[in-house]
């Protein structure tokens, strides 16, 4: 190990044990690394890297799909996804907390953002389940997990970050190889649930024995919600058929959020539209910051060789591509209790992706992968954001949700294993629709 990388990963440590904030951890790491090195410049070359890593046209869908999130997030559809669900699976043994699972992922899903799945489900979903007899720890553990699947499944800012930093990966071969994963992971957790909620003496879901779906409920329902899923349909099919760029299909996205919140429901005025610019604006800023220092990061790692060295250690301990995909995977789950989602994309991709791609892993496959581990991540302590977020919005102590996250662990490390084992399960939906050769 050179000098210059001793610098920058002691220094990475350190300064993200003193709880600097990520993008100033990295950014800082960086520049201490490069003046390690000698590098002639070193302020101007890390500058110059950071420039160089937010110039790029697919980078404009970020900051559209983190406003149409906003909006969402604030524009009443968690209620009338909670409807929906409801008149699905509300009537199922132990069904408040299957609908809490469906309407985390559709919202997830049609929002693009975890967080704001957790803060509009979970603020209306937790204190119902506590009222029906659920302990407020399964409430908040079930609403962190499921929330996560909304990454997975399309549009989803994290997977265009991985395409960025992958490069030569189609965003829309990313969209629709992350959708039937995302829908297992979700199913998986469901089923944990539904097992897990069927030990507590909880009251009916439901009156009488009415059917599943109840038909003019449904129906009631869906037209109602029909909208707002229509974001799904309306941002990947565009860019599938080819109409649009995901740059140009995230425009349309804040528009027809536009319209939906303030036109349709009306549950935005025009004057609470500044301080959702504002919030969004923020958002970009930091995800931007992030993605320009790791862009910096990843240059200076690669003048170092170090995915070159990484791919030589793990092809040393085992050829077998599934020993090696194992191996990644423990790497990128513990990657995931220390740092968050996007930074962990933007510095890793460039060391494990030339491993993946050398055991004849797609690229597309290992970007699936890679979210799919990231998402455990999100619900670990010392730093999961899902987990910090949940407890905060359902009023629970870590400890207890800690908890009562295990069994949603073991769910989402299952559908962990198949989505690595299985290419099948993750490439058959973008080869069949003809997004990948």
């Amino acid at each position: 190990m050179s000098v210059g990388l001793a610098v920058l990963l002691v220094s990475f440590v350190v300064l993200l044990m003193l709880e600097v904030p990520v993008a100033f951890v990295i950014g800082l790491a960086t520049l201490l690394g490069a003046l390690a090195l000698g590098r002639d410049g070193s302020l101007v070359s890390v500058a110059s890297d950071m420039a160089n890593g937010l110039d790029s046209f697919p980078l404009l869908a970020i900051p559209f799909f983190i406003l149409a999130g906003e909006l969402m997030a604030t524009g009443g559809l968690a209620r009338r996804l909670i409807d929906f669900a409801s008149s699905i699976v509300g009537r199922l043994p132990g069904g408040l907390s299957v609908v809490n699972t469906l309407t985390c992922m559709l919202f997830g899903a049609v929002s693009g953002s975890a967080t704001a799945a957790i803060s509009s489900v979970g603020g209306a979903l937790i204190p119902e389940m506590e009222k029906k007899g659920y302990p407020r720890d399964f409430s908040v553990a079930l609403t962190a997990t499921a929330a996560t699947t909304g990454l997975l499944i399309p549009p989803s800012n994290v997977m265009i970050v991985y395409a960025l930093v992958a490069t030569n990966v189609s965003v829309g071969a990313l969209f629709l190889a992350g959708l039937v994963p995302g829908m297992v992971t979700g199913l998986a957790v469901m089923v944990v649930a539904f097992l897990v909620s069927r030990r507590f003496k909880t009251a009916s879901d439901g009156d009488g024995p009415a059917p599943l779906v109840e038909v003019p409920a449904f129906w009631s329902s869906f037209f109602r919600a029909l909208p707002s899923l229509s974001m799904l349909f309306l941002v990947v099919g565009v860019i599938i058929q080819g109409i649009m760029t995901p740059t140009e299909s995230s425009a349309i996205a804040v528009l027809w959020s536009l319209i939906l919140v303030c036109v349709c429901y009306r549950e935005v005025n025009w004057r609470q539209l500044p301080s959702i610019l504002i919030s969004s604006a923020r958002t970009t800023g930091i995800v931007l910051l992030l993605i320009g220092t790791s862009a910096a990061m990843s240059r200076l790692l690669t003048i170092e060789q170090v995915p070159q060295a990484a791919a030589a250690a793990l092809l040393a301990v085992s050829e077998n591509p599934l020993v090696v995909l194992m191996l990644i995977n423990l790497a990128l789950l513990t990657v995931g209790i220390f740092m968050d989602m996007t930074p962990a994309i933007l510095v890793f991709t460039p060391i494990f992706l030339p491993v993946a791609i050398g055991i004849d892993i797609h690229a597309v496959h290992f970007g699936v992968i890679m979210v799919a581990n990231l998402c455990i991540g999100l619900c670990t302590p010392p730093v999961g954001s899902c987990l910090f977020l949940g407890c905060g919005v359902g009023k629970a102590k870590i400890a207890g949700v800690s908890k009562a996250m295990i069994p949603f662990y073991a769910a989402m490390f299952a559908a962990l294993l198949l989505i690595t084992y299985w290419e099948d399960l993750v490439l058959w939906l973008p080869r069949a629709l003809g997004e990948l050769d």
